[in-house]
């Protein structure tokens, strides 16, 4: 019987992610996975936008810690939000199986709502600079507006008339089991989801070959190539979860077709591509999609927003 200590985050998703990796755990061998419950600065700071507070790993550098320091044996995080490049003495061990990595929209209970059929100046509540961002650029008529806090405590101030929509993760939807609650799911050439959106990382200690065998069971393949050339679109780009980056791959048979975008945060200019290229080297498929896009004028977009990211409309 092995014992191995999970860290996870507090919050309900991220409880919800930790217990369905316990599971496939305890399930696909002889071993006990005991969650440990660590808070991050990003979970302290829920009156601060996510721009606002300093450093990078918001929700994972605690975990970070914890783990070089022994205290847990692995972390699980939403791939989303883990740096491209992690803290010394640290890796990526695996990646399960993703899920929908798109956006959705969320309306008021009882109400469907489409992002195209919205009144103008209609209040469209988002935490992430990037959805803002696309926001605008497909509708410049309305407001995004900043809003902080559980997937279940925003749905609730929209259902209390606060706002007239949310735009979320549908893959966090689907993992709390309210997705009925979506209203559309978005989609298109311009607006793509955060690299690693849906997927699942597992960081462990860079040197810890056991717990690593251990997780091998739990690992898809797929799923890690596709998020793996979005993550190197993101990384040769220069970019954090902050920056307004986007990037979408699916897999068709040997080969992968990655779109990526760079947007300004007031949504009035794009740069955007989509290549095609062998599914065995994801990372140089990445980059090389990245350099297209540099070529095009992101790097301008990317000066820009280096001067400080401001939430659009404040």
């Amino acid at each position: 019987m092995t014992l191995l200590k999970l860290g996870s985050r507090g919050s309900p998703l991220a409880l919800t992610q930790s217990q369905n990796v316990k599971r496939l755990l305890e399930s696909s061998g002889n071993n006990t996975v005991e969650i440990t419950v660590i808070k991050t600065v990003g979970d302290e700071r829920l009156n601060s936008l996510f721009h606002e507070i300093p450093g990078k790993g918001l929700f994972t550098r605690e975990l970070d810690q914890a783990l070089l320091r022994n205290q847990i044996d692995l972390a699980v995080h939403s791939l989303k939000d883990l740096p491209t490049e992690l803290s010394k003495g640290l890796r990526l061990s695996v990646t399960p199986e993703r899920i929908d990595p798109r956006d959705v929209l969320v309306g008021r209970v009882g109400q469907d709502v489409l992002l195209r059929s919205l009144s103008p100046g209609s209040t469209i509540g988002t935490s992430s600079i990037r959805r803002a961002a696309m926001v605008l650029a497909s509708r410049p008529d309305l407001k995004p507006t900043p809003i902080r806090g559980n997937i279940d405590s925003r749905i609730r101030r929209l259902d209390d008339g606060e706002y007239d929509a949310l735009i979320l993760a549908g893959a966090g939807l689907i993992r709390l089991g309210i997705a009925d609650r979506v209203s559309e799911w978005i989609e298109g050439d311009s607006w793509l989801n955060s690299p690693g959106q849906g997927a699942l990382g597992i960081v462990i200690r860079e040197k810890d070959h056991e717990t690593d065998d251990f997780l091998k069971s739990i690992h898809c393949s797929s799923s890690h190539t596709v998020v793996a050339a979005e993550r190197a679109f993101l990384s040769a780009l220069g970019g954090g979860c902050e920056v307004p980056i986007a990037a979408g791959c699916v897999e068709h048979g040997l080969q992968l077709r990655l779109k990526g975008v760079v947007v300004s945060a007031d949504g009035l200019r794009m740069v955007k591509g989509d290549i095609t290229g062998a599914s065995k080297n994801p990372v140089a498929l990445g980059k090389k999609l990245a350099e297209e896009l540099l070529q095009k004028g992101a790097d301008l977009l990317l000066e820009e927003l280096s001067q400080g990211i401001v939430f659009p409309g404040m």
